[in-house]
Formats: C-alpha cells, sequence, structure tokens
C-alpha cells in the first residue's frame, strides 16, 4: 500500500515568533517576513499568480524543462534521492520522480497542511518511492541531514525563489545545500529569473487581475491571527514594482488612508501613504548566478535557458 511520513522539524517560540513580528511593524520602516503570505489562502493564490498571462517565471521554466528533460535527467543521474525545497503542493517535483527514477522524495516546506494533501495525492501514483515530508523554515538555516539517507541527492529550488534572499543571504543558502552535497552524484537543480525590461517585471508582479494585490494584502489576515492585531486589508493598496539600481522587484502595502493599528495592545498609526515591506525577488545575469555557484563550493555548473533569455535553470555539483 503506497504511504508516505511527514515530519515536523519547524521550531516554534510563538512568543519570540510574535516580538520579531511586531518589532518589525514598528520599525521606523515597517516589514512583514514573506513567509507570512503561505497560509492556506495565501498558497492558494500563489497557485493562481503562476497561471496569470503576465506571471512568466512559471511557463518558461516549465518549457525549459520539456525542451531539455532528458538531457537535464542525464546530468542529475537516476535512482537517487530528490529534494524539493519548498515544495508547496509538489506539481513541480512530481513531473522528475519518474524521469530520474528517484527511490526517495523529501519534499520541504513551511506550509505542513500543504504537503500534507500533496503526498496523500502523490503516493499512490508512485508506489515504489518513499516518501517523506519536513516541515521547516529553511531560511532560518538549512539542516536536512536527520531526514536524508546515504545516497546521491538532487537538490531542487525551481521558480526563482532563491531571488527572496538577499544577495548574500543566497551565497549562504547555497553553500548550506552545497554542504548536504557530499555523497558523489549529489547535485543542486534551481531556477532563477533574469534581469529584463523594467515594465514586463512591473506587470508580472502588478497583474491586471489584481491576484497579486490579493495575495499581498492576505499577508495582513494571516498576521491578524498570528499576534491578534486588527489590520484592515482593504485599508491598503498594493505597489509591486522593479527597482533597477538594486535588481529586485519590491512589493509593499501602502495605507490608503490613516490607520491605527493595535499591536500587542498598543496602538501604531500608519499614515496615509506609509508602506509595509512585505517581499523582495532579485534577478540575476546568469553568468553572475553562475558564478555564484561556484563561490558556493560548487565545481561543475551547466545552464539552461529559454530562447528570449527570460529565466535560467542550472545544474551545479
Amino acid at each position: 500500500m503506497a504511504s508516505y511520513r511527514v515530519v515536523n522539524r519547524l521550531e516554534t517560540d510563538p512568543a519570540a515568533e510574535r516580538r520579531t513580528l511586531v518589532a518589525g511593524l514598528r520599525a521606523k520602516a515597517p516589514r512583514i517576513p514573506s513567509k507570512y503570505f503561505y497560509d492556506d489562502l495565501g498558497c492558494a493564490l500563489y497557485g493562481a499568480i503562476c497561471a496569470l498571462p503576465e506571471y512568466y517565471p512559471t511557463r518558461t521554466e516549465h518549457a525549459i524543462f520539456c525542451a531539455n528533460r532528458a538531457e537535464i535527467a542525464q546530468v542529475i543521474g537516476f535512482g537517487g534521492q530528490f529534494v524539493d525545497l519548498g515544495a508547496g503542493d509538489c506539481s513541480k517535483g512530481e513531473s522528475w520522480l519518474p524521469v530520474v527514477r528517484a527511490r526517495r522524495y523529501v519534499a520541504v516546506d513551511i506550509a505542513g497542511a500543504v504537503i500534507e494533501r500533496a503526498l496523500a495525492r502523490l503516493a499512490p501514483t508512485l508506489p515504489g518511492v518513499e516518501m517523506l515530508g519536513v516541515i521547516t523554515d529553511f531560511t532560518l538555516g538549512l539542516d536536512l541531514r536527520p531526514d536524508l539517507v546515504e545516497m546521491p541527492t538532487t537538490f531542487f529550488y525551481p521558480g526563482s525563489s532563491i531571488g527572496n534572499f538577499t544577495p548574500d543571504e543566497a551565497l549562504l543558502f547555497l553553500q548550506a545545500i552545497q554542504r548536504h552535497c557530499q555523497v558523489p552524484g549529489s547535485g543542486l537543480l534551481i531556477g532563477v529569473d533574469t534581469i529584463k525590461n523594467k515594465a514586463r517585471l512591473d506587470a508580472a508582479y502588478d497583474d491586471s487581475l489584481g491576484v497579486t494585490a490579493a495575495f499581498n494584502r492576505n499577508i495582513l489576515n494571516h498576521v491578524n491571527r498570528v499576534i491578534g492585531s486588527d489590520f484592515a486589508a482593504s485599508a491598503y493598496a498594493h505597489r509591486g514594482f522593479y527597482d533597477t539600481e538594486s535588481r529586485r522587484i519590491e512589493m509593499h502595502l501602502e495605507a490608503m488612508s490613516t490607520q491605527v493599528v493595535t499591536l500587542d495592545g498598543v496602538p501604531r498609526t500608519f499614515a496615509a501613504g506609509e508602506r509595509i515591506h512585505t517581499e523582495d525577488s532579485y534577478k540575476y545575469d546568469p553568468d553572475d548566478f553562475a558564478a555564484r555557484l561556484v563561490q558556493a563550493g560548487f565545481r561543475t555548473v551547466r545552464q539552461w535557458q529559454d530562447p528570449h533569455g527570460d529565466f535560467a535553470t542550472f545544474h551545479a555539483n
């Protein structure tokens, strides 16, 4: 009978989490960590974003995979362990499992309920693959050694999620992955969004249907549940735009009128026009990112791109 396991490695300290979140909101330049996007509704909205016509990364990465799947599979190797970082609903990872003939699939995400549902759906379709879900916040540090077995391992980090780290943080994260790749035949398959026209990038993060706006505002509903605040999500406008100097998308929530919000029993006034920073998404020149992989300790780097150079996929080992 097909089965799977889920282990919770999420070390939570609700009091500390609350203090950190409240301090960020009380700061002169207020911000909310982007991990709070991903409650159940946020996960569903993100899935909808990936299907939007303006949001090219998902379909472009998929096209790169389709055009080069056999070659990439040969580079990865067969019969190993496939570790899906930020797996979500596992839809991206599952397409690789039969191709690389994975013996073991480890789906890693902070959203435990989403992982549970995804593995329950996936396990019956691939009964020969051992399946493990790991609930953790790897943005705070990656240590999956208790959950991995000694075999060639591919770490899979698609969708340009690496862009949510600052460049310095991204290097540290890549180094952490490389330290997990000590068994010969192990490596990293990663997707990276490239630098391009500002108008295209702006549209990708501020779509005409307003799905990204709903995704951004929903973070306030999640924060309300976590810390008992009283944000009115509808009172904030979504702002998503590309900053050419920093080479990153910035997402903010802008108060459309003066808002007084209770944070830990103390009122905090957000003036009309004041913004809460919710996310960054850095874009990379492909050659620069390849050099960053080498700097992280990987020796061999291979690269695939779409014909227009909109997105880049790398394998490093």
